[in-house]
């Protein structure tokens, strides 16, 4: 008796035998292979291309001739007329087995997509949206049988697909008969599949077959900034991304001002409820526009936000968030319908919002762990999102610690005397001579040094208008090599430093960095003093972490946020933001809390691994660690005034000077300052 044919699939390695004539989409769909199709096999949509190999194949052992599948058909040929298929590319609903055959499927044609990440040490992110589209084929109605239409449409649904159960809002009921009528009773289904017990939900239909696509919204809501990317959810590419400034920032620059105004005002939480829904609102409207897409296409949205934030979109009063113990209403995932949300987008849009670890550690922080996976590092790695709050998590495969650091927010310029948002006109890099302590700079808008040819012709349209707060850690940290601030955190005289560009500025001295006939910004002692509060509150938190963790070293550092893709690792260990480690080890991750809202939009699954995940990091608070007050103080020094830090050492050379002339203490991190508590 002659055996089926051999059909091999790469690169799954899925085999199976066939009788001849089998389609080969057939074949891979009960072998349990990848490959896409949306329209059921009906040669429309062209996502099942596949590419067959010819000639002898040792490794699967099989032998292919080139009569192994059936004749290229007209199907095929109009396809190719009218889009063009790659050469050698077959249909896999129209190409049938003739004899033993070997498949590639190319991942343009695989249904869980890799969608690549641009940073190498990053994951790829793989594609399962919640949203799918199918086109089905539905029974017209008859006299004799009198079944409604959305009961026929779901049997479609069931027959051809095996999505079973599926329901539809009023929208969708009102829309559906003359749809299916126009489609001459063929239509495509964009369904909304549910994680959970819920039944799998109808997005919207459309005559015929659809051949565009479907669009969601990965939102990271920050308390200073709202980011947006909207992502094709059929190929995982991100078509458009924005920002805004939360509107919120009128109630309160920081968390806690904004919680205190929701205690103090009545209805105060309301209104900033309604203020950043109407932020978020204008996003999508932004990000739709600058797409050029229909922002009714946009089908799901994922948001990642701090546990404040988390509370007022959802309209909930984040009183007990400015209290210990700092309890969240929730802290599990939300699922809702955008309409819960006042957002305007279709009725039958869903939202989703990751869970919080802890009342500090938000649905960003847990992001950041989905993007940069801590637990699956073999390493000890410290990832930092730097921001107004500081999410800090620390872990490797044993286990993950995360908790928040109250930075405020100096890091962003805010607080600072010359400080500003980064904008075109803001100092972003300085280098200062050690010697001469002459300051050079660039300014966003410009690759020029600020003493190089032509940098005056270069910011004539913007000008220096002030130090954002990457350019303010460059700043501090340079200022301290050059000997112009000492570890205390004082600023010299002109006798002390050798420079005359520190001038006595009240009762204590400020540093000139730029004087023009218009402005002049300089860098002051109470702006030492704003920039060592913040990175003692994030550096003790690290260091929390590490005492948790036992040790007292970490193998790599990860900055993440928008803010962290900016920071210079050197200058960041100069000013002890982040603990002692090899410089090359320091690396930036972006926006990951933006990137695993992206990864938690493109992939439902993912949603369920960062529940997951997020139920075993153990939460540290700070408020109630004694050893924190400890860490804080040694930390105000710059860079420590106990842990010694030998890496840094080795690559810079601190000056030792102490110019406190009040006596006491004159060593590294001494002085009247290293008394101050807090």
């Amino acid at each position: 008796m002659t055996q089926d044919p051999l059909v091999v699939f790469t690169p799954s390695g899925k085999r199976g035998r066939f009788p001849v004539g089998t389609p080969v989409l057939t074949a891979a769909r009960q072998l349990g292979v990848d490959l896409d199709s949306v329209c059921g096999g009906r040669g429309i949509c062209s996502k099942c291309q596949v590419q067959p190999a010819f000639g002898d194949f040792p490794k699967h052992g099989v032998t292919v001739r080139e009569d192994a599948l059936s004749e290229w058909n007209s199907v095929e040929q109009r396809y190719d007329d009218k889009r063009g298929l790659p050469k050698g590319r077959r249909l896999g609903c129209q190409a049938t087995v003739q004899s033993d055959i070997l498949i590639d499927v190319p991942e343009s044609s695989q249904v869980h997509k890799q969608v690549v990440r641009k940073r190498v040490e990053a994951r790829d992110i793989t594609l399962n949206p919640a949203v799918k589209l199918y086109y089905v084929e539905v029974q017209e109605p008859d006299m004799h049988d009198p079944s409604g239409d959305l009961q026929r449409l779901c049997n479609a649904l069931k027959d051809e697909w095996g999505v079973e159960d599926v329901k539809a809002d009023l929208s969708i009921l009102k829309t559906l008969q003359p749809t299916l009528r126009k489609g001459e009773w063929k239509v495509t289904c964009a369904i909304h599949h549910s994680r959970d017990a819920k039944p799998p939900t109808l997005a919207h239909i459309w005559p015929g077959y659809y051949e565009g696509s479907i669009y969601g919204m990965a939102v990271d809501l920050g308390s200073t900034t709202i980011a947006g990317h909207l992502c094709d959810l059929q190929t995982g590419e991100v078509i458009a991304s924005s920002g805004l400034m939360n509107p919120q920032i009128r109630f309160g620059e920081d968390l806690m001002s904004r919680v205190s105004y929701s205690m103090m005002n009545a209805g105060g939480a309301d209104e900033m409820t309604q203020a950043v829904r109407e932020g978020m609102n204008a996003l999508f409207t932004q990000v739709a526009a600058e797409a050029e897409i229909d922002k009714s296409l946009i089908f799901d949205a994922v948001f990642v936000c701090n546990p404040v934030m988390h509370h007022l979109f959802l309209g909930i009063d984040p009183f007990e968030l400015g209290q210990a113990p700092f309890a969240l209403a929730t802290s599990d995932a939300v699922s809702l319908s955008a309409n819960e949300l006042e957002l305007n987008l279709p009725s039958t849009a869903q939202a989703y919002l990751l869970p919080c670890i802890a009342g500090h550690v938000g649905a960003d922080a847990a992001a950041v762990a989905l993007s940069e996976a801590p637990d699956k590092s073999e390493n000890l790695v410290l990832v930092v999102d730097v921001g107004t709050n500081a999410e800090i998590l620390l872990g490797n495969t044993e286990k993950v610690l995360a908790c928040s650091s109250p930075t405020g927010p100096a890091f962003e310029g805010a607080q600072i005397s010359s400080g500003q948002r980064a904008a075109p006109g803001a100092i972003e890099r300085v280098e200062i001579d050690p010697v001469t302590k002459e300051p050079r700079f660039r300014v966003i808008g410009s690759e020029l040094w600020s003493d190089e040819d032509g940098f005056k012709d270069a910011i004539e349209g913007t000008g220096v208008t002030g130090i954002c707060g990457s350019g303010i850690i460059e700043m501090v940290a340079e200022m301290r090599l050059a000997g112009i601030v000492d570890g205390p955190g004082l600023i010299g005289t002109p006798e002390q430093t050798g420079t005359e560009r520190c001038f006595l500025d009240g009762r204590t001295y400020s540093y000139l960095v730029w004087e023009d006939g218009e402005r002049k910004i300089t860098v002051t002692n109470r702006d030492i003093r704003e920039i060592q509060m913040a990175k003692a509150a994030l550096y003790s938190g690290a260091r929390l972490l590490m005492d948790k963790f036992g040790t007292d070293e970490v193998d790599r550092v990860v900055l993440a946020g928008a803010f962290g893709a900016h920071i210079s690792p050197k200058h960041a260990m100069v000013l002890g933001m982040i603990p002692d480690c090899p410089l090359d080890r320091v690396t930036s991750a972006g926006n990951a809390a933006g990137t695993g809202a992206r990864i938690a939009l493109l992939n439902k699954d993912a949603r369920t691994e960062i529940e997951q995940t997020v139920g075993e990091i153990h939460k540290i608070e700070t408020a109630i660690e004694p050893r924190f007050q400890e860490h804080f103080v040694n930390a105000s020094a710059i860079p420590n005034s106990a842990d010694p830090f030998p890496i840094l050492n080795s690559v810079v050379t601190l000056p030792s000077a102490t110019f406190n002339t009040g006596g006491g203490d004159k060593s590294e991190g001494g002085g009247r300052r290293r008394r101050r508590r807090g």
